[in-house]
């Protein structure tokens, strides 16, 4: 059995982080299902920058969006919404066969929203509204201004991929938000089953603190922050707040760990694999990574519910001179400044792709 279906059968669900026109088409991502036991897919800016500006996949689609009066930010959601509907019929069986446990894909909502939380609601309706698909999340910012947009989503029935989550602390906020729209339905007599995750971001940890600690703790504290963030997972799940709504038909927001590429060269390329399976979670990976995961990777034991020796690794990372909850508000920053920059150079993208096609009419 290859190494994803471990982690599967250990009771952690694959996911891939990408999508692009060509994965779908080639049946690429086809495969990765029936063969690496992958069970949802999530997107980002990026992705899309990179395989729109590269390849010409999307160039006739684009022509033909041009043609009907679309540009920017309007243009791009088509695209973005063609991939990701298709993906998700992709997927269907799976979400239908796992009660919608499973089976997901994900789109990201403008990051320039990210400290607007009116306008990040009506967006994330609208996009939902528009792809109409059930097993569709929407991204939003787990950011001060993004907790209560999480919030009225998931009230009015939208489901959501909390993104940019950093830290225990973040976790819980983002957990709570969530907590809090479901309370309000079960109050309200609505269905309680509106699903969501809560992503983690763990590889930007260790590249914050290469060359600022001694070496023995390279790649060592984004795994910590995994292990200590599923310790407040499994504490929140077994509260009597949160087993109230699960006996009123609720289901838990599952913890995801997101981010888990390995960035130094000198690690084991399946490093955050194989020391985050952890059941009843979700790890979505590059490409890359789930490939090398199914050819070398191993499982070898699960995330203990009480995180392990996470508080020690802290410790150690503290007489480093690392301020851990200082470091995660600044990773969350500069997160959603990344994003942001991400966004413009893939409108930027759009325009200059647009207008190429258009002088070569």
């Amino acid at each position: 059995m290859i190494a994803t279906a471990k982690l599967r059968d250990q009771g952690q669900s694959v996911w891939l982080d990408n999508i692009t026109r060509a994965l779908w088409r080639s049946g690429s991502l086809r495969r990765y299902i029936d063969e690496l036991s992958v069970t949802g897919l999530t997107s980002n800016p990026t992705i899309f920058d990179h395989a729109i500006k590269n390849r010409p996949d999307y160039d006739a689609d684009i022509r033909e969006k041009l043609e009907e009066g679309k540009s920017g930010e309007d243009l791009f959601f088509e695209l973005a919404l063609e991939d990701l509907t298709k993906a998700a019929d992709l997927f269907l069986r799976t979400y239908e066969a796992t009660c919608g446990v499973d089976g997901w894909v994900s789109l990201e909502v403008s990051p320039l929203l990210a400290h607007d939380t009116r306008a990040t609601l009506a967006k994330a309706k609208e996009l939902y509204t528009r792809a109409s698909r059930r097993n569709l999340y929407i991204k939003i910012p787990g950011t001060r201004e993004g907790l209560p947009a999480i919030e009225e989503a998931i009230f009015a029935g939208v489901p959501v991929n909390v993104t940019l989550l950093f830290s225990p602390e973040h976790y819980v906020a983002a957990a709570e938000a969530y907590l809090r729209g479901i309370e309000r339905r079960v109050a309200a007599g609505l269905r309680p089953d509106v699903s969501s995750v809560a992503s983690l971001f763990i590889s930007r940890w260790d590249s914050a603190v290469t060359g600022k600690v001694p070496e023995a703790l390279n790649n060592r504290l984004g795994i910590a922050i995994g292990k200590c963030t599923y310790k407040a997972y499994r504490t929140l799940m077994g509260s009597s707040r949160w087993q109230r709504v699960f006996n009123a038909g609720a289901r838990p927001q599952r913890l995801l760990f997101a981010s888990t590429g390995t960035k130094d060269p000198k690690a084991s390329d399946v490093l955050y694999i194989k020391a985050l399976a952890a059941p009843l979670t979700v790890n979505t990976m590059p490409e890359g990574t789930l490939k090398a995961f199914a050819d070398h990777g191993e499982v070898s034991g699960t995330v203990p519910a009480d995180g392990g020796d996470c508080e020690t690794v802290f410790d150690e990372f503290a007489k480093a001179g690392i301020d851990i909850n200082c470091l995660a508000t600044k990773l969350q920053d500069e997160g959603a400044a990344a994003f942001v920059k991400s966004w413009n150079e893939l409108m930027e993208v759009i325009v200059s792709k647009s207008a190429a096609l258009q002088n070569a009419a």
